[in-house]
């Protein structure tokens, strides 16, 4: 027997609602058809959600009986919901293994190999790079997240809208393999206070914070990956300066 549910979404002329879209994909993948029931005025969302005590759109009902929203659906087929206030690594997680295949590409590119030891460099490289290039997209709001745990910026706060500039530059000469005379001291300069920053935050002040490392409206804990993020950075620096 074919399971039915019906969805009321919002299909406005300038604008589709996305979780209306996502629920019905959901529902679909589900084995359920799907009795579609757009909402396609003000008044028209306005008088469903007044009937049904509901302050959002999209809404499911199965059986008659209202489930709720796409979230309220997720949870409903035994799928996994996004707290939208929890911490997670997946940004990170996701900067860093774009940054690994895109040393393999210049790699390739370059040696016509997928490894050599310099690959190392280039992933440090640009990993550097697509960390910098996360904070500048709002430098205001990397540096007030900044200031909660480093120190130096915590003394002179303009250290904090500097640093994304100091990062991405030092990058994207690590990775030209140019004027390392600049680059490698720039980078073990705001690696090592960065190092310091987050040990004494985590591991001695025993401080709960979110990491500015992908930047101001980051999700990313305090902690073990924000220190390697550093110690990255220190030890490509120091292995420039020692082969200069």
């Amino acid at each position: 027997m074919t399971k039915t549910a019906t969805l009321y979404r919002m299909v406005m002329p300038k604008h589709t609602c996305p979780h209306g879209l996502k629920a019905k994909h959901l529902l679909e993948r589900a084995g359920y058809a799907v009795d579609d029931a757009p909402l396609t005025t003000r008044d028209a969302i306005d008088d469903f959600k007044a009937k049904h005590d509901v302050k959002t759109t999209p809404q499911v009902f199965i059986d008659g009986k209202r489930i709720g929203g796409h979230d309220d659906l997720r949870a409903f087929l035994g799928k996994p919901v996004a707290r939208k206030d929890g911490v997670t690594y997946r940004p990170v997680m996701a900067l860093f293994a774009v940054a690994a295949l895109l040393a393999v590409a210049v790699t390739w590119l370059v040696r016509d190999t997928f490894f050599v030891g310099q690959t190392v460099g280039w992933f440090i490289a640009i990993a550097m790079v697509l960390l910098g290039l996360q904070k500048l997209q709002d430098v205001d709001r990397f540096a007030t997240m900044f200031l909660n745990y480093d120190l130096l910026a915590q003394r002179w706060v303009p250290y904090g809208y500097i640093y994304p500039f100091v990062e991405t530059g030092a990058g994207l000469l690590m990775l030209a393999g140019v004027l390392t005379w600049l680059s490698a001291p720039a980078a073990l300069f705001v690696a090592g206070i960065g190092a310091v920053s987050v040990f004494k935050a985590v591991y001695v002040d025993r401080r709960e914070l979110k990491c500015a490392c992908v930047g101001g409206d980051s999700r990313v804990p305090l902690g073990f990956v924000s220190l390697t993020e550093n110690i990255m950075m220190i030890g490509m620096a120091v292995y420039m300066l020692w082969a200069m």
